[in-house]
């Protein structure tokens, strides 16, 4: 594990003087003196980055990805219907959960623009994927996902650092009543059985969200939420007796979920907050507050690129393809200008956050002030 800095530890909260309330996927038009080195270190990085020219889309990549993932899923569906009414397409459900999340990333890059030059496609690529084909509301998602970009580890504003099941800080474990407190003590062992069930709040948060919703395109989603539930919910009781049906649907959906939970967990769980009156500038936001997993190539393939979290964050609209290249960037560039970042192994990561979530909710946990590091440091 290579951690570049010393504000790594899972309970540090950033809490800075300035008051910048605008932090976004972009440079602030407006910024106090103390950013303007900041700034200048971001243009930096961002010259080198499209110097290589690694902001250019990847049409050859995505069409073998696209066309790959959608072939398996087409054939998964018809080996379910020829092994027929046996628990033998259990072992199809195993591979559905993970062409569904395979799809899922897919989704993940048409919402930031990364396939197509014109956004209009990159919105019908990702309903098509997110609603027909995964069973989640692609403009809810895109709502959520954008607030977390632009809110990155604020748990004021950071949707995905919300309390719910889980409670991330020592505030929000003060603050969740005596019931809260007392599951937090818990949540530790309790994240990996709720993982499984992440599919399934996926699945009704969109439906919640349509059934709010009053535009035409709420309508176009949901019809083809309904297709995707007679494909995915209805169609296995056709070709399977009721009982392995359930548990077909049952294996498929947890699977998924558990795939997908365990592929984003790990990106900003455990790492430092921010409290919105930080003068960091950007590039050290993303940084900071963001955690990379090491590895090869197929390490990207699983997690989707996930596994360059900071790179993700610092450049959204970059292919997924691209990211590990922009690595071998952004990781001399941080330690050249003393910005700690965070690099870590899968299963460390994984005990980074279990270990995060275990103080939280035993109160273990307390929050600290920290600025940006002055010291390289592996281990």
């Amino acid at each position: 594990m290579r951690h570049y800095g010393a504000v790594g530890h899972p309970s540090h909260h950033v809490r800075l003087q300035a008051p910048t309330e605008s932090v976004g996927m972009h440079l602030e038009p407006a910024v106090l003196p103390a950013t303007v080195s900041s700034q200048e270190d971001f243009a930096e990085l961002s010259r080198m980055v499209r110097d290589r020219g690694l902001m250019a889309r990847r049409p050859g990549y995505n069409v073998v990805t696209i066309g790959a993932t959608i072939g398996a899923l087409v054939a998964l569906v018809i080996s379910a219907v020829i092994v027929g009414n046996s628990w033998w397409n259990l072992t199809v459900a195993g591979g559905l959960a993970f062409v569904l999340a395979q799809l899922g990333f897919i989704g993940h890059d048409a919402g930031h623009r990364q396939v197509c030059a014109r956004r209009r496609n990159n919105d019908l690529l990702g309903v098509i994927v997110a609603n027909l084909l995964t069973g989640f509301s692609f403009e809810w998602w895109l709502a959520k996902h954008n607030r977390h970009h632009r809110y990155t580890n604020r748990p004021d504003k950071d949707p995905d650092l919300a309390p719910g099941a889980l409670v991330y800080t020592p505030a929000q474990a003060a603050q969740s009543g005596r019931l809260g407190r007392r599951l937090g003590r818990s949540q530790a062992a309790l994240v990996v059985p709720l993982l499984f069930l992440e599919a399934l709040n996926l699945h009704l948060a969109s439906v919640v969200s349509l059934a709010r919703r009053r535009a035409w395109t709420a309508l176009v989603e949901a019809g083809l939420l309904a297709i995707h539930g007679g494909i995915f919910f209805v169609a296995p009781f056709l070709v399977l007796s009721p009982v392995r049906a359930v548990v077909f649907i049952a294996v498929t959906q947890s699977l998924f979920g558990f795939y997908l939970g365990t592929s984003f967990v790990t990106n900003h769980v455990g790492m430092p907050t921010l409290d919105g009156s930080d003068d960091l500038g950007f590039l050290r936001r993303q940084v900071l507050t963001s955690r990379n997993l090491s590895g090869r190539s197929l390490t990207s393939f699983v997690f989707g690129g996930l596994d360059t979290q900071i790179e993700h964050h610092l450049f959204p609209t970059m292919p997924r393809a691209n990211l590990r290249r922009a690595r071998e960037l952004v990781r001399p560039f941080c330690a050249e200008h003393r910005i700690a970042y965070t690099e870590q192994s899968p299963w460390h990561a994984y005990r980074e956050v279990l270990h995060h979530l275990r103080a939280v909710g035993t109160g273990r946990a307390t929050a600290t002030t920290a600025t940006t590091a002055t010291t390289a440091t592996t281990d």
